[in-house]
């Protein structure tokens, strides 16, 4: 199926992305995605709650503000983050995976599982090295 797109005002028809190409915009989305802060970004939300900025920030540790504001930018405008804003002051915003940002954190939950199941390898190996 043919997939029609506008990316800088040009119009594009593509089956599907050519990571390889360097101008292809997989990309950019694949440099959101992950990124040291995008996948802790997915692994935080993966329970399908919605979160406010501030609890993000503290289940992320060592994160800025700055960078934590960009990634979930970036990842709502790849269309893998719904981001809420409540009417009140001071105002109230809230983020959680949309069915396409929970379907990537599955597979990046199984990358975050296998990585630390098999910390103690990896460390023992960079030691010997």
């Amino acid at each position: 199926m043919k997939k029609q797109g506008s990316i800088d005002s040009v119009d594009v028809r593509f089956d599907r992305g050519d990571v390889f190409s360097d101008q292809c915009p997989s990309r950019e989305v694949l440099r959101h995605v992950t990124g040291r802060w995008g996948m802790l970004v997915f692994f935080a939300l993966r329970d399908g709650q919605f979160h406010r900025f501030s609890d993000l920030r503290r289940m992320i540790k060592g994160i800025s503000e700055k960078m934590l504001a960009q990634t979930l930018q970036q990842l709502e405008g790849d269309g893998f983050i719904d981001r809420v804003v409540h009417p009140v002051v001071p105002p109230h915003v809230e983020y959680r995976l949309t069915p396409m940002g929970a379907e990537f954190s599955e597979r990046v939950i199984d990358l975050i599982s296998w990585l630390e199941d098999n910390l103690l390898d990896i460390l023992d190996r960079r030691h010997q090295a």
